[in-house]
């Protein structure tokens, strides 16, 4: 089935297919890591040079964080320069071990510039990409973000969607979890398996390699179906091993939560990404803490205190509403109090400029979620990258749904373009299919997203 995948849209050359098939048999009988002697033999035999990436992530004005996955100890050239050909940087990196994944910050850059960059070694170009560095926090901008969930495997392949995202040009994309790994529980071989058939698609490299990605897991990345935490047969150790492997594997930042959950500025936007699954409590479900876990639910709190951003983007794996299957894996049967907390926080301190969005629900839908006070937050729920089935287009008390879509067949994906440059700012969301139609289109000013003084 997974080599079925590689070949569903851009077959890739003969010796990556060759390459991938043999390390996924590796992986399929044995618990080892993209270090083992056996998988740097057969991406050496191959002639690969770049078992994974380059991965962009964590663009900020003045610098943007390469992720990569080299398959030998040569010196790798890096060439950075605008894409008018001025302000060129060059860097080299020596790998420590094959294998071994390499994060390369690439700063002293110009904001709100477009740079291309090239990856070289022995004098022979290995990869090359692109990106558009965040402006200066503080000046008036216009910043584009898009984001989405649900690629099951399926829309990793897709050039269709993928050429899509990138013709819109965001200055970085939100992954909201079931993206790479299908259900593979604790078989860790099968889960870098998973991650491996990612990085050699070649969809999936031309995104990675030009959008900026921050990604955040649900429950088919975690374990299986509508699980979390630590469920039976699972150990601490074992979520441990979980976590490990989903850092290493994405370009996340890293200050905070390990990258499993985190926040980041771009632009005038607060980037809030939290781990709906892991710190779950499976003995107290449904009481105070019982979703996101104390320290995490408080870290939230305080991060929406001091931030400073005109607009927040606050990102839940599950639903933040009740509105599509009666939040069976969400809110609203895991912890309604924590979540009336964060709401009453977000009114009664006055935090300006808050966006909700989600996954898991396959298709894509947007709601209000109506306060007491009168006010009413805004949810963007898009689950749609693979074009999979899932619940009905609309809620069945649908008074509070903007739109809705049924998921199968459906692949597209959200975007939220901020602009801050004018006394008023403003948000439009778009909802944009495979084909670069769009969909939905939503002007939101920024007096919407002002909580009502009480």
């Amino acid at each position: 089935m997974d080599s079925l995948l590689l070949e569903s849209y851009m077959p890739p050359s003969d010796s990556i297919k060759k390459f991938y098939l043999e390390a996924r048999a590796i992986f399929e009988n044995d618990t080892v890591a993209f270090t083992d002697d056996r998988i740097i033999e057969a991406a050496q035999r191959n002639h690969i040079d770049l078992i994974s990436g380059p991965m962009l992530g964590d663009v900020q004005a003045e610098r943007v964080t390469l992720w990569l996955r080299p398959a030998n100890t040569n010196i790798l050239q890096i060439k950075v320069n605008t894409q008018k050909g001025t302000d060129i940087r060059a860097l080299e990196l020596k790998p420590i071990r094959p294998g071994k994944v390499e994060r390369i910050v690439l700063d002293g850059l110009k904001p709100a510039t477009h740079y291309d960059y090239h990856i070289s070694t022995n004098d022979r170009v290995i990869s090359h990409g692109s990106f558009l560095t965040a402006p200066k926090s503080g000046q008036k901008s216009t910043v584009r973000i898009t984001f989405a969930s649900g690629f099951h495997k399926i829309g990793l392949h897709n050039p269709n969607l993928i050429r899509s995202i990138i013709h819109r040009k965001p200055l970085a994309m939100l992954l909201l979890g079931d993206l790479a790994v299908d259900d593979r529980d604790t078989h860790w071989g099968l889960h870098r398996s998973d991650y491996l058939l990612r990085d050699v698609s070649p969809a999936w490299q031309e995104l990675a390699s030009k959008i900026p990605l921050y990604a955040s897991w649900d429950d088919h990345d975690y374990l299986n179906n509508d699980l979390s935490g630590i469920p039976e047969g699972v150990t601490k150790a074992d979520r441990d091993s979980l976590r490990f492997i989903w850092q290493n594997n994405w370009n996340n930042p890293t200050t905070i939560g390990d990258g499993i959950y985190f926040n980041t500025r771009i632009g005038e936007v607060e980037i809030i990404m939290l781990d709906t699954r892991s710190c779950r409590n499976l003995d107290e479900r449904g009481d105070y803490g019982s979703y996101l876990g104390t320290s995490q639910l408080q870290w939230l709190k305080e991060v929406l205190k001091n931030s400073t951003a005109p607009f927040k983007v606050i990102s839940s794996g599950t639903m933040w509403s009740d509105y599509v299957t009666k939040a069976k894996d969400s809110w609203g049967t895991w912890d309604i109090a924590a979540r009336e907390e964060i709401y009453s926080l977000i009114e009664s301190e006055g935090i300006s400029g808050v966006l909700l969005i989600s996954g898991d629900r396959h298709g894509a839908r947007a709601f209000t979620i109506p306060r007491p006070s009168g006010f009413r937050f805004y949810e963007f729920e898009v689950a749609s990258m693979g074009g999979v089935p899932g619940p009905p287009a609309m809620a069945e008390d649908s008074s509070h749904q903007l739109f809705g879509y049924e998921g199968l067949g459906l692949k597209a994906f959200g975007e939220f373009t901020f602009t801050a440059t004018s006394e008023q700012p403003k948000v439009t969301f778009r909802l944009i299919d495979e084909s670069g139609t769009i969909l939905e289109e939503h002007f939101l000013g920024y007096d919407a997203l002002l909580p009502l003084k009480k």
